[in-house]
């Protein structure tokens, strides 16, 4: 590695340290560079909490050297890491975030007494009777009636929504919120979403077309299911 060239480099933010390590050199020289900095007094020991946020750029770092980054960086009594992030995951990493990120298509009536379970975002081309239910780890989308109950975001995602062609549920759940059914009668002609309001800390429903604001990222979605 070139002399002058550092395998750590420090900047301060207004919420604490950032630590950029350079991913083009080893490890050895990653932990050696930092023990240099770290022992140069940045900070008085006496001082306030600093965060500390560390980012790994395109190294992978396995969880042995991520605790020996942590413990070396909280050996200075006013330092606590906060996070440490790689652009680099596993393998199987990557195969647990594609099941979570895929929309799985069901063709189905769910009737009274069935439950329909998913993991990622649930596509329901059918109903879903009173007494029915459905729940996803992700969002779900209904080409049809929705009648019975839904549950997105199962596992405790609340940036996850709820749409329906027919929007008329005896419950909605998103995470760990839970809404009744709504107290007006729906026209079923324009396809309605069930989504948290973070302001308000409850389920609101809305047109279709709201998530183009919201929820930028599912615009994709949204015009499929809006165009049929």
């Amino acid at each position: 590695m070139n002399k002058n060239k550092h395998a750590v480099t420090i900047k301060g933010t207004k919420d604490g340290l950032t630590f950029f390590i350079d991913d083009s050199c080893s490890f050895d020289q990653v932990i050696k560079d930092l023990n240099h900095k770290l022992s140069s007094s940045l900070m008085e020991k006496d001082q306030q909490l600093i965060r500390v946020n560390v980012q790994a750029g395109n190294r992978y770092l396995t969880r042995e050297q991520e605790n020996q980054i942590r413990e070396m960086i909280r050996g200075k009594k006013n330092f606590v890491v906060h996070d440490i992030v790689s652009n680099v995951i596993t393998k199987q990493e990557a195969m647990e975030w594609k099941k979570d990120s895929e929309i799985t298509p069901v063709s189905k009536i769910v009737r009274s007494g069935q439950v329909v379970d998913v993991r990622g975002d649930l596509l329901l081309i059918g109903d879903v009777n009173p007494g029915g239910k459905i729940s996803a780890t992700g969002n779900i989308y209904v080409m049809g009636q929705l009648k019975g109950i839904a549950h997105a975001g199962a596992n405790g995602d609340r940036e996850a929504i709820i749409a329906a062609s027919y929007m008329k549920p005896s419950q909605l759940r998103i995470a760990d919120l839970i809404s009744r059914s709504p107290d007006y009668e729906t026209e079923g002609v324009h396809m309605e979403c069930a989504y948290i309001d973070q302001d308000q800390e409850q389920i609101v429903i809305d047109r279709l077309q709201v998530l183009a604001k919201i929820r930028s990222y599912l615009s994709i979605a949204e015009r499929r299911m809006a165009n049929g």
